[in-house]
């Protein structure tokens, strides 16, 4: 999917569709699941009615484990709702699968269950801090055993190196070991983003220029406005706030979306 795009010189605009909370996690309410497959389902079509390249679909349970593992029932759920967004949109639009924040392994499960096309992974390789105590590890090891055990291997792995999720300052040396590390563990894609844009397209271009054919995706930070400068060296983006209208979770606005898109195409 990912180096598929980079070689076809395609930018993959992909929306973020968040849901309520999961069955099993503390602040779920009754109808939040209900809830959820009706909003990722209008989000998903207003991401394609709109022009986007796909989605992808978020757990958010606003507090999440640090290690990879997830209850069965957040697994089961987020088959269910990408099943019918999936049955939702055309063949074409490309579909992700996120048990945030790091639960890889069950992510694959879900992806594999479906046919989706990625996941998402906060921590590959490496290691960040989460805002809810303790530290992520990665460990590629048991996903990469873990994919090819359930024939996953079809299903692209984006890998955050810097961003929202994997903290740490700029640092082109560290930066690069970091992409060294994920293209070792067969990383499809690597995620990048600064909400200073200078260094956001100064990462682009330190990637760009060790790793040529590596495809490097946006994980924020863009809008309508700076959408043709930050995307101008990456083979796209992850799009939230933007897409809601600044109302984070609140709904993907289609017009919004085919204003970026428009701007994405003139690039």
């Amino acid at each position: 999917m990912f180096r598929e795009a980079h070689a076809n010189n395609e930018k993959l605009i992909l929306g973020l569709i968040h849901l309520r909370p999961m069955p099993g996690t503390p602040f779920y309410q009754e109808g939040d699941y209900e809830a959820s497959i009706k909003k990722a389902v209008k989000d998903a079509k207003a991401l394609e009615n709109g022009g986007a390249s796909g989605c992808l679909i978020q757990t958010v349970d606003k507090v999440y484990p640090t290690g990879d593992d997830s209850d069965y029932v957040r697994a089961a759920c987020l088959s269910v709702i990408a099943s019918e967004v999936k049955k939702a949109v055309g063949p074409d639009f490309k579909i992700g699968v996120q048990l945030m924040w790091n639960c890889i392994t069950p992510s694959l499960a879900v992806a594999k269950s479906v046919q989706a096309d990625f996941t998402r992974c906060t921590a590959l390789v490496g290691q960040t801090a989460s805002p809810f105590g303790g530290v992520i590890n990665a460990d590629p090891l048991k996903v990469l055993e873990y994919r090819k055990k359930i024939d996953a291997e079809s299903v692209n792995l984006l890998a955050e190196i810097a961003g929202y999720h994997f903290h740490g300052g700029y640092d082109k040396e560290a930066l690069l070991s970091r992409v060294a590390s994920a293209v070792m563990v067969r990383a499809d894609a690597v995620e990048i983003m600064s909400k200073d844009e200078e260094i956001n397209n100064r990462m682009e271009q330190d990637i760009r220029g060790a790793y040529p054919d590596l495809p490097i995706i946006l994980g924020g930070g863009t809008d309508v406005a700076s959408a043709r400068s930050r995307l101008r060296n990456a083979d796209g983006a992850l799009v939230g706030r933007c897409f809601e209208g600044e109302n984070w979770g609140e709904g993907i606005d289609e017009s919004i979306v085919a204003a970026y898109m428009k701007e994405v195409r003139s690039i």
